[in-house]
């Protein structure tokens, strides 16, 4: 790895999955890690010693936020983001890159980099590769992102061809731009086109980045499409550097993609789906809005060991979603988060057990079986 502190180590593997440990210079991270999104510094909800509680070491910010509000200069000020935030352990921040890219009518894209107008207050501004890595920079993550473009679900193959040329160039760019002490991860891009796919993870792992992530999934494509990919490619990700799918975060997806070969996870959905009443379980969602939780004196999951679970029955949690009480999603949240700690957790048993396929069929065979799909009944 090109950046001091950081190192990887290769623990166990069962099939394809692995089970590793990342060194950062402010948190030793085993994985497979699924990454609480702290989108504007905050991981919505909760204070920074309720994310540490569940075992997370290594969180993300978003760079597109936090360069807009309060400003990266701020942050720098006040001692980069891990202070500012009160989390003493690893950060990783995006490229900002995906926001831009989502502002479809806001924004203009050239080789040099994308112009884009504020969705707060309508302010042109002119995100480079150079000025991404700036902005992470003065923000003070552990790892920081390439700026990359991402294209959406359902592009076609010219498209996809061009978006790929210009995050090789963009990736190149950044990694010249990154400072010593930060690490440096290049993204692949290349939707579900294997081929194109395979091509660009050749040359991005021919960089010396200190980890490389799969992009640009989990933006419309057929969800069999993408696992199809993932059992190509993370095998063939270089051996010796972290492994991470940017995005992608429903329970199931995580075993798929573990037992890919992957490392590392960020998603909203666990606090999203929080502060809409949906709980995740062993057995699968559990909708806390539906009535039939209104008598239930049982906790969200017998089997969780997290403080919610020890003290609160569905039956409050659902009063409290239904009165739209603030600690509602706030204890779903911290649930939730508890939960994909304890998943990628006992992955990771599995994997240094050698039983990591058993393991996943069996973990999706549940979820599936008592998933709550069906709309509120109140």
């Amino acid at each position: 790895m090109r950046a001091p502190g950081f190192g990887l180590r290769v623990d166990g593997r069962s099939g394809e999955a692995r089970a590793t440990t990342l060194t950062t210079p402010r948190a030793v991270v085993q994985t497979p890690v699924f990454m609480p999104v702290g989108t504007q510094a905050t991981v919505k909800s909760q204070t920074s010693a309720e994310v540490a509680a569940t075992g997370a070491r290594l969180i993300l910010a978003n760079t597109y936020h936090l360069m807009l509000r309060p400003g990266s200069e701020l942050v720098q000020s006040m001692g980069g983001v891990q202070r500012f935030m009160g989390w003493p352990h690893a950060l990783l921040t995006d490229s900002g890159g995906f926001q831009v890219f989502s502002l479809a009518k806001l924004r203009k894209v050239d080789d040099d980099g994308v112009v884009f107008h504020s969705h707060l207050d309508g302010a042109r501004h002119h995100l480079t590769p150079e000025r991404s890595m700036q902005v992470q920079a003065e923000l003070g993550s552990d790892i920081a992102m390439v700026l990359d473009e991402c294209p959406p679900g359902g592009a076609e193959r010219g498209e996809l061809e061009r978006a790929v040329a210009r995050t090789t160039r963009w990736a190149q760019r950044s990694l010249e731009a990154c400072p010593p002490h930060q690490a440096c991860f290049g993204i692949v891009q290349g939707s579900t086109d294997i081929a194109l796919r395979r091509a660009h993870l050749d040359e991005i792992a021919a960089m010396d980045f200190d980890g490389l992530a799969l992009g640009g999934f989990s933006v419309g494509e057929p969800i069999e499409d993408m696992y199809a990919a993932l059992e190509q490619l993370g095998p063939a990700m270089p051996d010796e550097r972290p492994r991470y799918l940017m995005g992608v975060g429903k329970p199931i997806d995580l075993l798929r993609a573990i037992g890919s070969g992957i490392d590392m996870f960020d998603c909203v959905l666990p606090t999203r789906n929080a502060r809409n009443g949906q709980a995740l379980t062993w057995q699968g969602r559990v909708n806390l809005r539906q009535g039939r939780h209104s008598r239930d004196g049982d906790p969200l999951d017998p089997g969780c060991g997290c403080p919610v679970c020890a003290t609160h029955s569905r039956a409050y949690l659902r009063h409290l979603i239904a009165a739209k009480e603030m600690l509602g999603p706030r204890l779903v949240t911290q649930h939730n988060l508890h939960f994909y700690a304890e998943l990628t957790g006992r992955a990771r048993e599995a994997i240094l057990e050698d039983r990591y396929a058993a393991f996943a069929r069996e973990a999706e065979a549940r979820m599936l079986e008592g998933d709550e799909i069906g709309e509120p009944d109140d």
